[in-house]
């Protein structure tokens, strides 16, 4: 197995955007849901390990995420990612910062970057503050994140409050400059004893230059962004072929819907737009709390209309909702009735004849993808930054192919849900 990049991301949407990423810049990549129990294949030149640790306690995952790099060790990865949301989801206590300074001792490395931005996005740092569109993180709707909010913009200062180490900057005046000043500047902080740097990033060429400079660093932290600008290292090694196609995925058919727990505002949007034009079921969590067979209700909804066009799940709803909801029944309770429920529903429309899924938000998606027994994931075309369409790898070889789009939250234009099954060829 020739695998060039070892990554580890935090959630499992998160995994998918980042092999996207990769995919795009022409590394032939797996996604594999937690870590690998056996050898992949080997025309595989980056395996990204997807966990569920973004909001477990520190110590759960740091564990994890240390089983993740053993097995990329093993596997012969030369340089490591450590791939978490551009919006910085963590919490003064962590886990980015926790999770970071375990990879760097258990690799035996002092230093590294953090770098969330992801320009297409709309994820971009200046000064060492992350903007989300025009407007400071800590002034979107980050800031009423249930589980992550995020009130303060500035990276050093969070990242700083998570750490035992010390955080520096690499401004935008070194980044413009180029890889050679952005290289420079990492070897000035460590000098002065910094074992991160907030990076700074504006547009895509910044990845880019950002990713050169990050050539010879054992561990990078960051969102996907940075993915832009690191095949190049091991394309001008002469480790990557340039004539493949890297987002080949097998043909699917069957039956089309989608799956939405995310509560992001983008979401919410999307959601709008699809039920406009298509049949949509909602999921109520207090309706699941009194004991109602919802997951039935919804299936035996479902006959007569699947076959005709996509349908619609949600239990996407306001932050005001969603606070009413866990204000009666707990954060963790709703949260685990409804992943429970939209994963049950999955299940159900794959049995009814579901091919091509599409599935919004991370805590979703990984309670999707583990009730469908997948072990992994093909990564194949973009339907828009960060979100590709993906084929399902499990240990069942009688099974058809089935399609997947795991969505990031806040990620895709309004349009996501209607637009996606154009890009399956």
């Amino acid at each position: 197995m020739a695998v060039r990049l070892g990554c580890i991301a935090d959630d499992f949407t998160g995994g998918t955007d980042l092999a996207g990423m990769l995919v795009k810049a022409g590394m032939r990549t797996v996604q594999m849901i937690g870590v690998p129990q056996e050898p992949i294949g080997d025309d595989i030149d980056a395996v990204v390990i997807a966990l569920k640790s973004r909001t477990s306690p520190v110590d759960d995952a740091i564990a994890e995420s240390l089983a993740a790099l053993r097995w990329l060790q093993q596997a012969g990865c030369q340089q490591f990612y450590f791939k978490y949301c551009s919006t910085f989801d963590s919490t003064p206590k962590g886990n980015i910062g926790p999770v970071a300074e375990a990879l760097m001792q258990a690799l035996g490395t002092k230093f590294t970057i953090a770098c969330p931005a992801f320009p297409v996005n709309g994820r971009t740092i200046y000064k060492g503050h992350l903007f989300v569109g025009d407007i400071l993180l800590s002034d979107s709707g980050m800031r009423n994140h249930p589980l992550t909010p995020m009130s303060d913009a500035s990276l050093v200062r969070v990242l700083q409050a998570q750490i035992k180490g010390k955080v520096g900057l690499v401004d935008f005046n070194v980044v413009s400059q180029g890889a050679k000043a952005i290289k420079a500047r990492f070897e000035k902080l460590q000098a002065e004893g910094c074992n991160f740097a907030i990076t700074d990033a504006l547009c895509n060429d910044d990845l880019m230059a950002i990713g050169a400079a990050c050539a010879d660093l054992p561990l990078v932290t960051a969102g996907s962004g940075i993915a832009l600008g690191l095949p190049q290292n091991f394309r001008q090694a002469g480790l990557l072929v340039d004539n493949q196609v890297a987002d080949a995925l097998p043909a699917t058919g069957g039956l089309r819907a989608i799956i939405s727990g995310s509560c992001s505002i983008a979401t919410q949007g999307q959601v709008a737009a699809m039920r406009e034009k298509h049949p949509a079921f909602n999921i109520d969590p207090f309706e699941l709390a009194h004991g109602t067979d919802v997951v039935a209700e919804a299936l035996a909804w479902t006959k007569g209309k699947i076959e005709k066009e996509p349908v619609l799940f949600y239990a996407t709803a306001t932050p005001e909702a969603v606070k009413a909801v866990q204000a009666q029944l707990g954060v963790e309770k709703a949260g685990s009735l409804v992943e429970d429920a939209l994963a049950a529903i999955a299940k159900g429309l794959v049995a009814m004849g579901v091919g091509q899924l599409i599935v919004a938000g991370g805590e979703t998606s990984g309670a999707v993808v583990k009730a469908l027994g997948v072990d992994g994931l093909r990564i194949g075309p973009e339907i828009d930054p960060g979100v590709p369409w993906t084929t399902a790898i499990t240990r069942d070889t009688t099974r058809r192919p089935i399609a997947l789009a795991l969505k990031s939250g806040n990620f895709g234009t309004p349009d996501f849900f209607l637009k996606a099954w154009g890009k399956l060829k």
